[in-house]
This record gives structure tokens, sequence and C-alpha cells, in this order.
């Protein structure tokens, strides 16, 4: 007897997103009351391996294909150079425009008037990132074991950029943290949830309005 064909998800939406969105994507369901969004998430991780991101969400578009009518990717390009887009479009689903997640949070109109302008040597951290900044930044890059090479990693960049989504008090403490230990200056911008808010409010009107 053969395997019974899985069950369509009808008059819902799978989005598949990099696992560093996930909470933000969950608290702009809550807010605007996105209830037929379901979301699956690939590893945070893959940002550290960005040749490895198109493979899995090329998996993930295939795997759930079957399921749902209409799929969404909720990546930018993240260091995959025009891979991901290009795979996205052969597998015939969209993804958020824009170089990366601090581009699509500030906006991405704004943040490529903000480079033009010569804003080229800042770091920039999210929400998630000042949360993680020791699996993500800190340990990866050796300073753990080797702190002496912050002036070799960094010196290039004068600022820390803090991106933030929500308002918290403790996530500034440690985001002024993250730019003493790294000998940035420090500055902070409250970005909210920018082109993210709005892909997904988009993408929820024009599938189902």
């Amino acid at each position: 007897m053969g395997l019974e064909p899985p069950e369509k998800k009808t008059g819902r939406i799978l989005l598949i997103a990099c696992g560093a969105l996930a909470r933000e994507i969950l608290d702009i369901k809550a807010a605007n009351g996105l209830d037929h969004l379901d979301l699956t998430c690939l590893p945070a991780k893959l940002h550290l391996y960005p040749d490895q991101i198109t493979e899995q969400v090329e998996i993930a578009v295939q795997r759930h294909s079957a399921t749902y009518d209409q799929i969404y990717v909720v990546y930018a390009d993240c260091g995959t150079g025009g891979l991901l887009e290009a795979k996205c479009r052969d597998l015939g689903v969209e993804m958020i425009p824009g170089p990366h997640c601090y581009s699509f949070f500030e906006g991405n109109d704004r943040f490529e008037k903000i480079t033009e302008a010569g804003e080229i040597t800042a770091f920039y951290l999210t929400d998630f990132l000042v949360k993680q900044f020791d699996a993500f930044v800190w340990r990866p890059m050796g300073l753990d074991q080797n702190p002496e090479l912050r002036g070799m990693i960094f010196g290039n960049y004068t600022t820390l950029v803090y991106q933030s989504q929500i308002e918290d008090p403790a996530l500034m403490d440690k985001a002024r943290d993250c730019a003493a230990r790294m000998g940035l200056a420090f500055e902070h911008r409250h970005t909210g949830y920018g082109d993210l808010e709005a892909s997904l409010k988009h993408w929820s009107a024009s599938s189902f309005g």
C-alpha cells in the first residue's frame, strides 16, 4: 500500500525563514493578526556558512511544496552572491529583497542611501545578534581564545550600529557593552521591523486578498 499524499493546508501560507528572524516574525504575526501564516525556520547558524543557505532553502521548499500552495522565503541575499535569488526564481517562490537583514530592517531604500552617504565602516547588530553576540560574533571569530586579534578583525570599522526591533533597556545596555568589547563607537537606531513587516503583510494580502 502506497503512502498517503500529504494533506493540503488550504488557505495557509508557509514562511521558510532564517532562525535569526523567528522571534520577530512571531511578533509581527501576533501584532497584525496574521494567523494564517505558518513558520518553519532553518538554523540561524547558516549565517556563518552562507554557501549552504541556497541548498538548504531549496530542500525546505521542495519538502513543503506539496502541502502549501503559497511559500515565501524570509531571507535576503545574506552572502549568497545572488544564488539564493536565482534559486528562488527557479523554484517559483518569492524572497525578501535586499542584501541582508540589516538592510531590510532599516528599510532597503533608506539603507542604500545611508551606504551611499558613506556609512561603510559600521558593524551592525540586530536584537538577535545582541542576544547571541558571543555565539555568532565573538567565539566564531576566535576572540574568546585570542582577544588580541580584536584590532586586526575590527580595524576597518569605526562604529557599532545597533538596529533595535523592540525597545528593551537590557538589550541596549548589552549592545553598548558589545561596542566596548569591540573597541567601537556606539550608535543606536530603532528600526522596528522595517521591510520585514511590510513584506509579510504584502504577501498575506496578495495571496488571499
